[in-house]
């Protein structure tokens, strides 16, 4: 822990002036828009058009947009190694172009309840400044928070286990329960991976080919807490009212 807090206050003291540091976070949070700003626009592509919802909600097709990023994700941990960009590029473009068509869905459902798109409005901009203020003191504590990710991944995992099982168990407490867990794991994660980014920028070392693959895949982790703590508010506003 020492040696943590002198290496990372050493690098401190540099981060302010560092041009790498933040041209490196700011091409990863540029991804990270442009992946939200797809995965809105697919979204309102196919949840604006009943049709469209109901073909890819049919099987075999609800199975690739349901199941389909998480197998990209699982594919590409055990097949690339050492990915090149392009390689990293693949995996995150398809990962947020399934996850817009999924989120498709939310919104054919919300456009039909009254006040359903403002609910999903409100949604977004909690989820937007919750993100924004755990990432920025993610990015900006002197505190050593790489002990969190044991726990963190843990807590995933228990959420993926208990939204099994209330799929059979079907209990609105039980969802409750696991909304509020969702919304404090996620975030943070975002506060986590922010700090595994920037402890990463240093550990690169100025390598343009790495640097890149990074970049993506920084990308990816700050996208999937941001789209995942968006749904458990979402689900949390829904069942407040």
């Amino acid at each position: 822990m020492n040696d943590f807090n002198t290496a990372y206050g050493s690098r401190e003291m540099d981060t302010s002036v560092n041009v790498g540091l933040r041209s490196f976070m700011l091409g990863v949070y540029n991804k990270m828009a442009l992946g939200l700003l797809l995965t809105a626009a697919l979204a309102f592509i196919v949840g604006s058009s009943p049709a469209l919802t109901q073909t890819l909600l049919t099987p075999p097709l609800v199975y690739l947009v349901m199941f389909g990023p998480i197998g990209i994700l699982l594919m590409s941990s055990f097949v690339m190694k050492n990915p090149s960009p392009l390689a990293a590029n693949a995996v995150y473009w398809s990962v947020v172009a399934l996850i817009g068509v999924g989120m498709g869905a939310i919104v054919y459902t919300y456009a039909r309840i009254d006040g359903g798109m403002i609910m999903v409005a409100k949604a977004f901009l909690t989820t937007s400044a919750a993100f924004g203020a755990l990432s920025l003191w993610g990015y900006t504590t002197k505190r050593d928070l790489s002990g969190w990710g044991v726990f963190l991944f843990m807590g995933v995992i228990g959420l993926i286990i208990a939204s099994v099982i209330n799929m059979f168990v079907q209990s609105s407490m039980f969802s409750f329960i696991i909304s509020v867990g969702g919304v404090l794991i996620f975030a943070g994660l975002t506060a986590y991976d922010t700090q595994r980014l920037k402890e990463m920028y240093f550990q690169i070392g100025g390598n343009v080919r790495a640097m890149s693959v990074a970049t993506t895949y920084g990308a990816l982790s700050l996208y999937l807490n941001f789209i995942n703590m968006f749904q458990f508010i979402l689900a949390l506003m829904s069942s407040r009212d």
